[in-house]
């Protein structure tokens, strides 16, 4: 008898401890995505002589008529209605005068790895305004804070879709504080989405080297510090995919090129 009370005794316990855990567990409070763990940059012990960079400028126009697109319903959320008193369109193509493409990036192609680049210390903003990310498209080197802020009073999600970097999905209610993330690896571009309103998106450029830039509605762009070589230099946009020209710069030379995407080529990925 004192043997199956024991027994009993100690199942109680097992089985009390147990309900314990389960409940601590239900109870946890959720934290933020951890920031990716970024090795440390690799690179070679060539140095750059500041003395004899030079830079390429230039400008990224599309040739022929834009495609056309629908206005983006905010209906389904009285917030992000009431936010944006003008109709809001789409940003997956956007042409200034001349044809001008704004939210290109413009970058360095070639393989670098000979010199060490430091990453900046800066970060680089992603703000959601009036339910859209702004600005569309960010660029920044592997290993640099992204810092998300939300400045609307409604909750937003924010979901970077990588195919070579850590995806993460975060929720972000109004007045928190900004989400502080980075990606290891160079990808061209990541698609980020909030899953709360679907019209919501993105891209995130992430680059090995410092040589890059996003157009404006002007198109224009300027790649500063080159060392005097040989660069292929490419353009990414998300409906037309990439273009690449390659251009020769000597010692504090300037030269200026200029990228186009034809309105007639079919989408990216199709």
């Amino acid at each position: 008898m004192k043997i199956w009370r024991s027994r009993t005794l100690v199942s109680s316990l097992a089985i009390g401890s147990a309900l314990v855990i389960t409940i601590a567990g239900c109870g946890k409070k959720e934290t933020p995505e951890s920031t990716e763990s970024v090795p440390a940059p690799a690179g070679g012990s060539a140095t750059i002589d500041p003395s004899t960079v030079g830079e390429v400028t230039g400008t990224v126009a599309l040739v022929g008529s834009a495609p056309t697109f629908k206005a983006i319903n905010m209906s389904a959320e009285p917030y992000c209605s009431k936010a944006n008193t003008k109709t809001v369109m789409p940003q997956d193509v956007v042409v200034g005068d001349k044809g001008a493409l704004d939210n290109v990036v413009v970058y360095v192609k070639d393989d670098l790895s000979k010199y060490s680049f430091d990453t900046p210390k800066d970060s680089v903003a992603l703000n959601q305004q009036g339910c859209m990310y702004e600005p569309h498209v960010v660029a920044l080197m592997a290993g640099q804070t992204l810092e998300v802020k939300n400045d609307d009073q409604t909750t937003h999600n924010i979901h970077p879709m990588p195919k070579d970097n850590r995806e993460w999905n975060t929720s972000q209610p109004p007045g928190a504080s900004p989400i502080d993330n980075s990606f290891a690896r160079q990808e061209v571009a990541i698609p980020v989405k909030c899953n709360v309103h679907p019209w919501m998106k993105g891209y995130i450029a992430v680059l090995k080297n410092p040589f890059f830039a996003v157009t404006t509605k002007d198109g224009k762009f300027d790649l500063k510090g080159l060392p005097p070589g040989t660069y292929t230099i490419e353009a990414w946009q998300e409906h037309y995919g990439v273009v690449d020209q390659q251009v020769t710069i000597g010692p504090k030379e300037s030269k200026s090129v200029h990228l186009s995407f034809n309105a007639s080529a079919p989408p990216a990925g199709d």
